[in-house]
């Protein structure tokens, strides 16, 4: 192992701003006097955001008494029993930081397994955790990550996390995960105490309250609880590490986490909140989830400046945001100050083969055009809920829809508005100085796969209601529709500005990985879909839900048996099971979801697919649970959807309950100005209606 002189310890100590552990020889056993006590480190341990010498652990270890701040010695070792003590160090808790501690480990060798613990003053141990260091850029062996979402622990149980630990345990070392990437929603700020959940259930699930806020407030209408302070943003992830999947998941393997919208606010963008009466300012409340995801997850982030192991929070003051840039950045101060009190957008490198780049979708946001109040008159009384394509093109747009000439008036069914976005800049989820920082990495990855890693979807949500029967009601708009406009799927004009440098630049190995739609997608990644030229440039991937609930289960219980819309979303063909048509919709289209739902033959519902619908799309599944692994090599991107049953209650079983299926999908690496193919195997389990 490298050695390295106090001049140069000094020098990185003072860089990272954080406490600092490193690796040493000889090695030594263990001398803390280390006695477990798990319950005095409620929310247990963490290890996150690797790289090929060094990890970032992390702990919680609160006071009872009326001491301001405590020290902790941590301990990493190259065995489980602490015979072979390779880094300690002392670090410091405080009541500041509620009571968290981030401690980096450095100068450790690349693409190794290490454990770790944390001793308070008095022998009072931590339990074990597990981590690993990242190969070098160039160690050549394959790679092999997890990525999750989306886990409201008050609507189910964590069963998926059991099963990934369960195999990951009986696979062998070259076969194990390295890191699971978690792309958002870890928390969720909205919550429901009891007199507000109807006879203690949401559709079937049973409903627990873990999280009470010391402070709080309700908002739509008295239906939610969310923060309002520093303290209740801090209940939620007490509440959360307590469920013991989760921490066990965190004591096996190094995460790297970026956030989605829920670990700040459900509708929210910048510093800004919306629950459906118009935006609110709250930088205090940005700033206050920032500390707490900083103090609670073990990132090396920061903001621009500032110490890896401080969070120092800006004073700011809400103040209503209303002067914007023509990126849609609002330039009040405090918006400024709250948004950049954390930075968490990064890149991370994993041996040969992985470049992954993190991007934050929502603290440099524009406003979501299809939130605006002035288009509520298009669609009073549409029962379908589907947006035309054209028109959410024209809402994204701006200004720049058909190359500078957009309409002066939007419509649909008949009616018409005054185009409020005729004036505006297109859409940005990235913002200018985050997307110039994105490309510029992406273009300058040199891993065999570059992976995008960001929280929401970027597949495209169409459907085709021009092929509604009359029964149904006439589609009134022209061609094809969209079913959401809330996330990549519905932002043309920055989805293809990033495309379209992936394209020239020459990139290949482009792939997306993805959360926050509840389900499971895969396809391709293009900008457009026919009648326009279908280019693609990349694949990508979305998750579905550790826990959460999606749109297929909120059809099965809010679309009455009686609506004739039902059968394009759930049906009971031959009055038996439910079965997820909303998959045929999106994949193949109205004719092969109402086709299936007549008949229940899978291969008649085929014939009748759309060619033109949704020639990006190779999977489907609006139900799906669980997660994702990845494994790459110099000549393929395999990518496994591991789903199991709907997670209503904690599977008693170690492995964490049985799997409805596990799909591959498997990439070979393409060439320049080639297209990628996707191949599809079933492992195991029966996909059903998601091909």
């Amino acid at each position: 192992m490298p050695t390295m002189n106090r001049r140069q310890f000094l020098k990185l100590s003072a860089s990272l701003g954080a406490a600092l552990a490193l690796g040493c020889t000889p090695v030594r056993p263990s001398s803390s006097g280390w006695r477990e006590r798990r319950e005095l480190y409620p929310q247990g341990v963490a290890s996150g955001d690797p790289d090929d010498n060094s990890v970032l652990l992390w702990t919680r270890r609160p006071y009872g008494d009326r001491r301001t701040s405590a020290t902790l010695r941590v301990e990493v070792a190259q065995d489980p029993d602490f015979t072979r003590v390779i880094a300690t160090t002392a670090a410091r808790v405080s009541a500041d930081s509620d009571w968290t501690c981030r401690v980096l480990v450095g100068h450790l060798p690349s693409a190794r397994e290490y454990w770790y613990r944390f001793v308070d003053e008095e022998g009072n141990g931590s339990r074990i955790g597990r981590t690993m260091t990242a190969p070098g850029p160039d160690d050549t062996r394959p790679a092999r990550f997890a990525f999750v979402s989306c886990q409201d622990v008050c609507e189910g149980a964590l069963n998926a996390y059991r099963r990934m630990i369960f195999e990951d345990e009986r696979a062998a070392p070259e076969d194990r995960l390295g890191f699971v990437l978690h792309l958002g929603d870890f928390i969720y700020e909205v919550v429901q105490y009891p007199d507000q959940v109807r006879n203690g259930h949401r559709y079937d699930r049973r409903i627990k309250f873990p999280v009470h806020f010391p402070t709080g407030k309700t908002v739509a209408h008295n239906r939610f609880w969310v923060p309002a302070s520093l303290e209740d943003y801090r209940a939620l992830y007490h509440a959360y590490l307590q469920d013991p999947d989760l921490q066990d998941a965190r004591a096996r393997w190094p995460f790297v986490a970026v956030w989605d919208n829920h670990e700040f606010s459900w509708q929210g963008w910048q510093s800004i909140q919306e629950f459906g009466e118009g935006p609110v300012p709250a930088q205090t409340l940005k700033v206050a989830a920032n500390q707490a995801w900083f103090e609670y997850q073990p990132a090396r982030v920061a903001a621009p400046g500032a110490r890896l192991d401080t969070f120092v929070a800006p004073h700011v003051a809400d103040t209503p945001v209303t002067a914007f840039d023509d990126d849609g950045l609002g330039r009040e101060a405090n918006n400024l100050a709250a948004i950049n009190s954390l930075i968490v957008y990064r890149a991370l490198r994993w041996g040969r083969h992985i470049d992954l780049i993190l991007t934050d979708q929502h603290s440099f946001r524009s406003r979501d055009p299809g939130s605006r109040e002035e288009l509520n008159p298009l669609f009073e009384g549409d029962a379908l809920g589907w947006v035309p394509e054209e028109l959410a093109m024209q809402l994204d747009a701006g200004r720049d829809y058909a190359d500078g000439h957009p309409p002066a008036t939007l419509s649909f069914r008949g009616k018409r508005v005054a185009n409020v976005r005729a004036g505006e800049a297109a859409q940005t989820f990235l913002g200018a100085q985050q997307k110039a920082w994105f490309l510029d990495r992406l273009r300058g990855a040199q891993a065999t796969w570059k992976i995008w890693g960001n929280s929401l979807g970027t597949p495209d949500w169409r459907v085709d209601p021009q092929h509604l029967p009359a029964a149904l009601g006439k589609w009134s708009g022209d061609g094809f529709a969209v079913m959401a406009t809330g996330d990549w799927g519905a932002a043309y004009h920055e989805r293809a500005e990033i495309f379209d440098a992936v394209r020239d630049a020459g990139i290949t190995g482009f792939a997306i990985v993805s959360g926050d739609r509840h389900s499971f997608w895969a396809g391709y990644a293009a900008k457009a879909l026919p009648p326009a030229a279908f280019e693609p440039v990349g694949v990508t991937f979305v998750g579905g839900s550790l826990i959460s609930p999606g749109m297929l289960e909120a059809s099965e219980h809010n679309l009455k048996k009686s609506d004739p819309l039902r059968p394009l979303y759930v049906a009971n063909p031959g009055d038996g099971p439910t079965q997820p048509t909303v998959n045929l919709l999106l994949h193949h289209g109205v004719r092969s979801a109402l086709e299936f739902a007549k008949s229940g033959d899978l291969k008649k519902a085929h014939a009748a697919s759309n060619p033109e619908l949704a020639p990006h799309l190779s999977f489907v599944d609006m139900g799906g649970h669980g997660y994702a692994t990845v494994r790459v090599d110099a000549s393929t991107m395999a990518t496994d959807f591991v789903c199991i049953p709907r997670p209503i209650e904690r599977s008693p079983s170690p492995d964490g309950g049985p799997l409805r299926y596990r799909v591959r999908h498997e990439v070979p690496l393409w060439q320049a100005g080639e297209r990628p193919r996707m191949r599809q195997i079933v492992v195991e389990g029966d996909a059903g209606l998601a091909v």
